[in-house]
């Protein structure tokens, strides 16, 4: 796959090279996310004015654009410098005013002589009971009405580019669309009724009615599903060089596993073992496993990991499980400790702090294999730490590892078998989008025992009957925490809010009793406020979200969460989801800065309806899009510039096992369609995914 195939040569050119697009204007283009004509393709008009001819502007809708014959009468020159030009017009019914301002000379009377014929197009509102059309969009003889289209497709701009730029600039990239053979599957195409790409991207471009520019025009939908095809085979790509990584097939006879689960004093849930079962099979083929383990709050996922874990034992191997802070380390291990101790394996934890000959020691056992299992921080990528037979990576992600990290653990065992852990419920089509070269385990049952946690809406006037309650709280022995507001500007005056909210608690509530964690501390400073918390030293922890990703603390039964409306509802959860890990009941309080939008109260009531993270991840895509959801900045969810998976996770679906079928059918995308699929990654800019074929 040597480069970009010759017929998209023209589409990828300089945008100077379009018909009025000069070297300046083509510097403006980028700020549309536009570097090439291709780009233009794919930026799509996002509403439309309506410009079909009507008799007269005494029926029309106003203030409104209006397309109508006149007459052209008198001129009245504006009075002072710089006033209103007035034309008077008639039309079939009515006379009105064209309007213009800053009129040379005598320009108007040579442009729209008296007495002669024009068709006007522009917006017409009413001024003193008078409608003035100022401005005229059009203004052409009769003749050329036809230049005007019935109904003119508006266009994204950026300053210094015009709609006229715009509409001249798309038309020209549409010349360049080559002829192209067909990449979607040919019962898709037909079952779906959608036109060739070119076809489709002329018609989006085109839109005869506001019905061709919804998502759900068969244009737009083909164009989106290009996109998403395009995305679906390059993760399927990868997923395909990934798996044709040996693995190591690991079994066991489950004489480990059985120990644990005859221990536990409860059944796992049939998710759980389902999960097992998956993850268990997924170990023993031949090839590499990269399977995504999805769980909610409080799910088990610690459970199924360990399971794993063990397996990877049984097999006579090793095991590591990757967290993103030293505390979660440390806190798997608190967790796993009575576990490993059921079934008798050894379990060590390495992080950052590991110093000098303590370090060695454990390296040493670790290469030796006397360390079965290791729970760790990014500490176990550094190149001195050596595996004796690394069977299973887990990684509990909390979107802090990137695919980079997962591959470069990976490599520790050169074969090894990865599994990814996430506790954010992950809609559908963004899993797809985000995870869609992993196989998916989902655990959708909470265990037996979790107490529901009781959600309340607070508003901030009330903030004193807040503290006297977690007054009684720790009267009785609770421990509350306590969320400080994401605040905008920058972290330092987020460090500011928590400070003086800590601050004001510590005042109320007494010395020792409240503690202060946030992003900007140290690490060592935050570990000993947390682990001060977890020993129950202080009652309550104020905190910025830093302790929303897995903190367990059984004691802990309040959470406050200030300004929740400025959160998102899949942080909520995960933030209500560190209480309700005890015996006792527990308590979310939302509190919310009036007066709270229409929105705002809807977004906190789906999270006081319903504890299903699923449920509200759903919800949060459907209010906010995927943008927010996730952060798109560190997220790796990609930009699409048509397809919109809030309104096609369906499509996502579609694409993800039509990418699937195409590369298993034809691996290498030797067969005609599967060069026709190279194309579209071409046209697509998936580079990535061209650089897997050209290596593959």
């Amino acid at each position: 796959m040597s480069g970009r195939p010759e017929p998209l040569f023209p589409l990828f050119a300089g945008l100077e090279t379009l018909p009025g697009v000069g070297p300046k204007t083509a510097q403006l283009f980028p700020q549309l996310r536009v570097e090439a004509p291709r780009d233009l393709l794919f930026t799509l008009p996002q509403s439309g004015i309506d410009r079909a001819l009507r008799r007269s502007v005494k029926d029309a809708p106003l203030p409104g654009t209006v397309t109508v014959a006149v007459t052209i009468g008198t001129h009245q020159p504006p009075r002072n410098k710089g006033g209103a030009y007035r034309i008077h017009v008639t039309d079939a019914e009515t006379s009105f005013q064209l309007v213009y301002f800053h009129a040379r000379g005598d320009y108007w009377k040579r442009q729209l002589p008296e007495e002669s014929r024009r068709v006007v197009s522009g917006r017409v509102e009413l001024f003193d009971g008078i409608p003035q059309m100022v401005h005229p969009d059009h203004a052409v003889a009769e003749e050329e009405a036809g230049d005007i289209p019935a109904f003119e497709p508006v266009y994204p701009l950026t300053s210094g580019i015009t709609q006229k730029l715009m509409y001249k600039a798309t038309r020209a990239a549409l010349d360049l669309i080559p002829d192209m053979p067909e990449w979607i599957d040919p019962n898709q195409k037909s079952q779906s009724g959608w036109p060739d790409f070119a076809d489709a991207a002329i018609a989006a471009h085109s839109p005869q009615s506001l019905n061709d520019l919804s998502a759900a025009s068969v244009a737009r939908e083909r164009l989106a599903y290009d996109e998403l095809l395009a995305h679906q085979i390059t993760l399927a790509l990868a997923r395909q060089t990934e798996r044709h990584k040996p693995g190591r097939a690991t079994t066991g006879d489950g004489a480990l596993q059985k120990r644990v689960l005859s221990a536990l004093p409860y059944k796992p849930t049939g998710a759980q073992t389902r999960a097992i079962a998956e993850i268990t099979q997924g170990m023993a083929g031949s090839q590499r496993m990269n399977r995504l383990l999805q769980g909610d709050v409080g799910a088990g996922k610690t459970l199924v990991a360990f399971m794993a874990l063990l397996r990877a034992v049984e097999g006579g191997g090793q095991g590591v499980l990757m967290a993103p802070t030293e505390i979660l380390a440390r806190q798997h291990l608190q967790a796993l400790q009575p576990l490993a101790e059921t079934a008798g394996v050894v379990l060590e934890i390495l992080t950052g702090r590991d110093k000098g000959s303590e370090r060695q020691a454990k390296l040493t056992a670790l290469q030796r294999g006397d360390i079965q299992l290791l729970v760790g921080t990014h500490a176990v990528f550094q190149a001195d730490v050596a595996f004796a037979d690394l069977r299973l990576a887990i990684v509990d992600e909390q979107h802090r590892f990137g695919v980079r990290q997962r591959l470069e653990l990976g490599q520790k065992g050169q074969r090894a078998d990865v599994l990814v852990m996430t506790a954010t419920p992950i809609p559908r089509s963004l899993a797809l989008a985000q995870y869609g070269d992993m196989d998916v385990s989902v655990l959708d049952e909470k265990p037996p025992g979790r107490q529901p946690i009781k959600t309340a809406l607070v508003s901030t006037d009330r903030i004193d009957e807040v503290i006297d309650r977690l007054r009684a709280a720790i009267a009785e022995g609770r421990q509350c925490y306590w969320v400080c507001p994401l605040v905008e500007e920058s972290e330092i005056s987020d460090l500011i809010a928590a400070e003086d909210r800590f601050k004001r608690l510590r005042a109320v509530l007494g010395e020792g009793v409240v503690g202060l964690v946030h992003g900007q501390m140290p690490p060592a400073e935050k570990d000993a406020a947390m682990r001060a918390f977890q020993q129950a030293q202080t009652q309550v922890l104020v905190a910025t979200t830093v302790i929303e990703v897995g903190v367990d603390v059984p004691n802990a039964t309040i959470m406050v969460v200030e300004r929740a409306e400025t959160f998102g509802l899949a942080q909520l959860h995960q933030l209500r989801g560190r209480v309700g890990r005890g015996q006792g009941a527990s308590t979310c309080l939302l509190m919310f800065q009036t007066p709270l939008s229409e929105t705002g109260r809807h977004r906190l009531e789906v999270l006081r309806g319903t504890e299903d993270g699923f449920a509200i991840a759903e919800a949060d895509l459907k209010m906010r899009g995927t943008g927010d959801l996730i952060g798109t900045a560190q997220s790796g969810v990609p930009r699409f510039r048509v397809a919109d998976l809030e309104k096609q996770a369906g499509l996502m679906a579609v694409a993800q096992s039509d990418a699937r079928k195409l590369l298993g059918d034809d691996p290498k995308l030797h067969s005609d369609r599967g060069q026709a699929a190279r194309l579209l990654l071409w046209l697509m800019r998936q580079d990535e995914a061209i650089r897997l074929i050209s290596v593959g």
